[in-house]
């Protein structure tokens, strides 16, 4: 009755200084390491789980906020392909959140940020040269009043 909880199998023998020595390995004592060494490998799995990303809270207002300047400098109005690109992305990341899937959330709200930070500087970028057209407009218009002045 014994034998069959305690199995015992000799896997090795050896001849050690003239001496015969057996080793033995318990059978059962081999199983409750593998079951212990199970056990430790599912319970860091489950931890490793268990330290998910946090929710990336802080990220999602610098998205919202460069969102907001951007639509402020008339990226709407100047630069609406990059500024419907960086809304759909922000919306992208709202939804993540929403599910709980952090580590995209994260991704597509920094994708917004800088896309709205893209469509801000082009909106910028847009109005500078209308400006600097206008301004050469006029001063070709002050040209052309001066010289038919002086003739």
């Amino acid at each position: 009755m014994q034998s069959l909880f305690i199995a015992t199998i000799v896997f090795d023998v050896k001849l050690i200084e003239g001496k015969v020595m057996m080793k033995t390995l318990n059978y059962f004592r081999s199983q409750q390491l593998v079951r212990g060494i199970g056990v430790a490998v599912t319970a860091v799995m489950i931890l490793a789980g268990c330290t998910s990303v946090p929710p990336p809270i802080e990220q999602m207002a610098v998205s919202r906020a460069a969102l907001s300047n951007a639509n402020g400098t008339g990226a709407n109005e100047f630069a609406p392909i990059q500024f419907k690109i960086a809304v759909e992305k922000m919306t992208a990341a709202e939804k993540a959140m929403n599910e709980k899937d952090y580590p995209l959330a994260r991704q597509l709200a920094e994708e917004a940020q800088v896309d709205a930070q893209l469509a801000g500087l082009t909106a910028r970028s847009v109005k500078a040269q209308k400006a600097a057209e206008a301004v050469q407009e006029d001063s070709r218009v002050l040209r052309k009043e001066i010289d038919r002045k002086t003739k």
